[in-house]
């Protein structure tokens, strides 16, 4: 209730870590870059700076904020708010079987950039117009990912007790958040851009360069830009918001063979004297490709060449 109405957050709650949990040297290398200041050398001066930067309480104790951003170990002081990945085979989850598993746990900044590293090892790559000597592009944008996984990080509920899970499927990914969206509003809503914070302090470290933040309510739509095949279901019975990034169905090689070859037959049975220039511009692949399709013809003896070479003409079986 008092987080709703804007007098509590789930960031600024006191842990039980002292000092000591903080990692002195990313704090100190954030100060350095961010606001061009050094650490101070005293635990009274820290503790001091600390509670200014509303990273910890008045009795020296790290918050949720301060644990999560720069805390040495925050699974040792907070076990629960992790990320948990897994790959499963097929389109459903499995009790037993997966082919890739794995929990992420460190800073902030380590969980985003171990859990985006464990999406984009299991998305497929694709030529996208690229040469063969170029690398594959992934199937679906790294941007969409970006935001979703920051989105999921920053602005879940961290009055529940759960571990953010990530699931791939051979369809789909999803990200499944602790804790429905805030107060009024809507999946309609973030869908157009409205926001609502739920972990001011979180946001306000994340836009200052922790994660690839790139402003308040901008990152749904940003990600349904890049991809629009992407579901958002609001669970309020539940207490869960999940994104679903629908992959597109790769044809294999020996499926898009047979396409190629009933369009060339289609073709050929049609104006039988087209050369192979001509159906590749026709049906949109390369020449190269048409010789190899008619040579299977040949071979399958589904089409036969009548004739010279040009003159002549195709007989379709």
């Amino acid at each position: 209730m008092f987080q709703m109405s804007d007098q509590f957050h789930a960031d600024e709650l006191p842990t039980r870590a002292g000092l000591d949990a903080l990692d002195k040297l990313r704090f100190r290398d954030f100060l350095k870059e961010v606001f061009k200041l050094d650490i101070p050398d005293s635990p009274e001066e820290l503790s001091k700076l600390l509670q200014n930067m509303n990273l910890s309480t008045y009795e020296g104790r790290l918050n949720l904020a301060g644990v999560l951003l720069f805390a040495e170990r925050p699974e040792w002081i907070k076990p629960q708010f992790i990320v948990k990945a897994v790959r499963y085979p097929g389109n459903s989850i499995h009790i037993t079987d997966y082919l890739d598993c794995e929990d992420f746990t460190g800073p902030l900044r380590n969980v985003f950039d171990d859990s985006l590293a464990f999406v984009l090892r299991n998305l497929r790559k694709v030529q996208a117009g690229r040469g063969v000597n170029a690398p594959g592009v992934p199937e679906i944008p790294v941007l969409v990912f970006e935001e979703l996984l920051v989105n999921a990080l920053v602005h879940r509920d961290y009055l529940i007790s759960a571990p953010v899970r990530l699931f791939i499927f051979d369809n789909r990914i999803e990200i499944v958040s602790p804790g429905h969206l805030p107060n009024n509003l809507t999946v309609e809503k973030i869908r157009h851009g409205n926001s609502n914070i739920r972990n001011p302090i979180l946001v306000s470290y994340v836009a200052k360069g922790l994660l690839p933040y790139r402003g308040l309510g901008s990152g749904i739509k940003r990600a349904l830009e890049a991809w629009s095949e992407t579901d958002f279901f609001d669970d309020r019975e539940g207490c869960l918001f999940t994104a679903t990034v629908h992959r597109k169905e790769i044809i294999s090689s020996e499926k898009s063979s047979e396409k190629s070859s009933e369009k060339i037959i289609r073709l050929l049975r049609a104006e039988p004297s087209l050369s192979a220039q001509e159906i590749a511009k026709r049906i949109e692949i390369s020449p190269r490709a048409v010789e190899k399709q008619i040579a299977r013809l040949k071979k399958e003896g589904r089409l036969r060449r009548m004739g010279p070479a040009k003159g002549g003409h195709w007989e379709v079986a």
